[in-house]
């Protein structure tokens, strides 16, 4: 009879502890239904339609937008400057962000202010970051051209503004990716360190053979992110990159075309399809992170 009693205390403080887990996650998980997964169904169920005009709501087209968007040599452009921002953007992000943490890392004066000055790139307002480097990158009278004696259109000019743009992308992130690294190497034992100057290692083999496979898991969760980061691209461009630039075709992204499509031209149907379609290309990327991860992380 006292086991039974001990068992069914037991039982009721699961429950107890079960319910408490829940309604401490509920506000959470409300909000992650609301404002992403219900989003996501509902932009898929509207790549079905065509805006319709004011008054006479949607028509469905079945899979007429997306026999489009493979059609449209502009969605493809969008593709291509997309991934142009990212196959910058992305390893020069992390491997600054990495060197100055690891440099940084150690014990230095001043060290705390180094790394607010990286870091405030990161809480600054999008339109002030980009108001700023266009200022750097005007071709007439900015600070770049003017330091370094040259006149390169840097925003304006087809073949390097969408690089111009991912410049600016990397500085903005670098501190992001550099405290995410600082956790990161902060969790490695010195005793590590300790054994290999023991052993005669330099610094350069102890980064690459004790920072690099046990920063591993930092470095594939930053790699991650910043590709989906990347690919969603859209403030600066909007910021920095005018309208009736020239340069627009060659640097507007999968997401500055649905803005374009969505808002401006109220085609929401297709606007929602390109949408779906970076999704997709999203999901198939990280998919292959998941799977290349397996060889070269390590969680021991």
């Amino acid at each position: 009879m006292a086991k039974t009693t001990k068992s069914q205390a037991r039982t009721k403080r699961e429950r107890s502890e079960f319910l408490w887990g829940w309604l401490f996650i509920l506000p959470t998980t409300i909000g992650l239904i609301v404002l992403n997964i219900i989003p996501i169904f509902q932009t898929i169920y509207q790549s079905f339609f065509k805006t319709g005009d004011f008054g006479k709501g949607n028509i469905f087209i079945g899979l007429q937008n997306y026999q489009k968007v493979f059609a449209d040599k502009e969605i493809w452009q969008a593709l291509i400057n997309t991934f142009k921002y990212a196959i910058v953007e992305v390893p020069f992000s992390i491997a600054i962000a990495l060197v100055l943490a690891v440099l940084l890392n150690r014990k230095m004066k001043g060290r705390s202010v180094y790394r607010t000055i990286i870091f405030l790139p990161m809480v600054a307002a999008p339109a002030a970051v980009a108001m700023v480097w266009r200022w750097l990158f005007n071709s007439d009278y900015g600070l770049i051209n003017n330091v370094f004696h040259v006149h390169v259109n840097w925003v304006s000019d087809p073949k390097i503004a969408v690089f111009s743009v991912a410049i600016i992308g990397v500085w903005s992130i670098i501190g992001y990716n550099m405290v995410l690294f600082l956790a990161g190497l902060q969790e490695i034992p010195r005793d590590y360190y300790e054994a290999a100057e023991i052993d005669g290692a330099t610094g350069v083999n102890a980064f690459f053979s004790i920072t690099i496979p046990l920063l591993s898991p930092t470095i594939f969760f930053v790699l991650v992110t910043r590709v989906i980061g990347s690919l969603q691209v859209f403030d600066l461009i909007y910021m920095v990159i005018d309208k009736s630039n020239p340069a627009l075709t060659k640097t507007q992204s999968l997401v500055y075309l649905f803005y374009k499509y969505a808002f401006i031209n109220k085609n929401m149907g297709y606007g929602a399809t390109i949408v779906v379609v970076l999704l997709i290309i999203t999901m198939i990327l990280t998919v292959f992170q998941m799977i290349g991860q397996k060889k070269w992380v390590f969680y021991n």
